[in-house]
């Protein structure tokens, strides 16, 4: 999102105070908690973990939960990514969830060096992460802004995007890894495996979402033994250009724990 307080003006206040979720992780709300307006700093019914960047204004995530967690844990143990608002991690009974914001990047420049290191590092972190949970009799949900699309039906123009950041063939591939390697399910493609999309973000730019010219970008992705308990998962797209709160929109899973 473009920031929880520019949100907040345009409809995630209501959007939260409807929403059926048990747990939401959110991502880019650049405020630290003592900027929050009154109305998000405190929450009737949640319990929020903030995980601000040390650089004002820049990133961050949070995790909100109806539940209170037993444990929260900000960052990934990264010397370089701990403090860059990019990662927030809580266990709940049976359950660790995560609110992941991975570096968009930008081909050639210092960015997607950054974003490749951060990839590189997390990697290691969830695949340690599953290990964990399995022994622990634990499952794990990732969910969040991966800034990568992995196929061609993640995104409307893949053929004009191959060398953009956020679909090159090695991104697309640690994505492979996460899946095939770390043992994790993207829960909305396995429900919807022959469907473009649906896409989660589109451009402000020109008219990219009144054409759903978007992108499939923010992902929902959990270990295997709740992945086949996820019965729905969809995208919340705005009516309307002028009803969204954010170049994102938000992307729901409904599990079936009995």
């Amino acid at each position: 999102m473009n920031g929880i307080r520019a949100a907040a003006k345009k409809g995630f206040i209501e959007w939260l105070a409807a929403t059926e979720a048990d747990v939401i992780c959110l991502q880019e709300v650049r405020s630290e908690p003592e900027q929050l307006p009154a109305e998000l700093r405190d929450l009737p019914g949640w319990h929020a973990v903030w995980a601000p960047a040390a650089t004002k204004g820049r990133a961050g995530v949070a995790v909100l939960s109806r539940q209170a967690p037993e444990r929260t844990v900000i960052g990934f143990g990264s010397d370089e990514f701990d403090n860059s608002g990019r990662y927030a991690e809580i266990d709940l009974p049976g359950l660790t969830v995560a609110s992941l914001y991975l570096p968009s990047g930008e081909v050639g420049t210092e960015r997607q060096d950054e974003k490749e290191r951060f990839m590189a590092e997390f990697l290691v972190h969830l695949t340690e992460l599953r290990g964990r949970a399995a022994a622990d009799g634990r499952e794990v949900l990732v969910c969040g802004d991966w800034n990568i699309a992995h196929r061609e039906a993640d995104l409307k123009n893949w053929k004009a995007n191959q060398k953009s950041a956020g679909f090159l063939p090695e991104e697309r591939a640690w994505l492979t890894r996460v899946f095939d390697e770390a043992g994790y399910v993207d829960v909305v493609r396995a429900l919807h495996p022959d469907q473009d999309g649906p896409y989660s973000w589109w451009s402000y730019r020109g008219r990219a979402f009144d054409n759903d010219s978007g992108w499939r970008i923010d992902l929902i992705v959990t270990s295997s033994g709740i992945s086949n308990k996820c019965v729905r998962a969809y995208v919340e797209r705005a009516a309307s250009h002028a009803g969204r709160w954010s170049d994102h929109a938000p992307v729901t899973a409904v599990f079936d724990i009995g």
